[in-house]
Formats: structure tokens, sequence, C-alpha cells
């Protein structure tokens, strides 16, 4: 390496080795899986919203037409299919306050100021990137819940819809 005049005229070399790109970029794909990770959440939770509409939108529009005749056979398997999307939906819809999305300050502080204050940048790389594939981990098991009960709300909702129409034509 060059040597740099320092400012009381001695030269010195750079003693401290050159970053590793790749702990960078390992560091930057598990930060963009993590935002990946919270936009997939953002969606079931929209998912969520949608599945309501939706779910209103058949129980007044159909149910309204199949309770003015009386409630038989269909209406009660309908209105009971209603509640157990309504519990899926709440499901979705409860504040997981376990997701991980991001690094507490103060636990950063410690970690990599206070006890280690000679850790690098790539030190730092490699701890954070492994903390960040046991959040995604744990999310993981948040988020795979939220999609079976969106898909099984889905699938309810269908029925839903089937049970209100064979009791407006009396099957």
């Amino acid at each position: 390496m060059p040597e740099h005049p320092s400012s009381g005229g001695e030269s010195h070399s750079q003693s401290a080795a050159a970053p590793d790109p790749r702990l960078a970029f390992v560091y930057a794909e598990a930060v963009r899986g993590l935002q990946h990770q919270q936009n997939v959440v953002e969606s079931l939770n929209t998912r969520a919203g949608n599945l309501i509409f939706a779910t209103a939108f058949v129980s007044s529009l159909l149910g309204g037409r199949a309770l003015a005749e009386g409630l038989g056979l269909w209406g009660w398997l309908a209105l009971a299919l209603l509640f157990l999307i309504g519990l899926l939906v709440v499901i979705m819809l409860w504040p997981y306050y376990a997701f991980t999305f991001r690094f507490d300050p103060e636990q950063l502080l410690q970690d990599f100021v206070d006890q280690n204050p000679s850790e690098t940048m790539d030190g730092m790389h490699r701890a954070l990137a492994l903390r960040i594939k046991t959040d995604m981990a744990s999310n993981w098991r948040i988020i795979q819940r939220l999609r079976v009960s969106l898909q099984l709300a889905l699938f309810l909702l269908l029925l839903e819809l089937l049970a209100w129409l064979f009791a407006i034509a009396r099957v």
C-alpha cells in the first residue's frame, strides 16, 4: 500500500485489513429478506381486510335474501361458517408482538460498542446477518399461521357462499 505522510511528517501504512465485500453483501441480502418478510405480513393484513369486505358483502347480499324466508339448515350452516371466518380473521389481524423486523439500538450499542469497541464492520455484518436468520425463522412461524388462516378462511367463504345460495334455492 502506498504510504501517506502524517501530520507530523512521518509516514505510516494502513494497518487495518480491507473490509470483505462478501460480508457486506450477505448482510444486505439478510436485511432484504427481513424486509420481504415484513412486506408479506403487510400483504396478509391487507388480504384479511379484503376478506372482511367480501364476507360482509356475501353475507349481507345473500344472507338477507335467505333469511327473509326463514332460517333453515343451509342458513344455520352459513351463519356457522360466517362465525368461523370471523374467528380466522381475528387470528390474522391479532397484533403479534413477537415479530422482529428491527434491531434494538440499545442492544446494538451494548454488543458492538460497550462490550467490544474494537469490533470491525465485517464482524458486525456477520453477527447481525446471523441474528437476522434467527429472527426470520421466528417470524416465519407466525407468518405460516397467518397464511394458513387466510387460506382456510377463503375456503370457508366459498362454502358460505354456496350455503347461502342453497338456502335461497331451498335445496
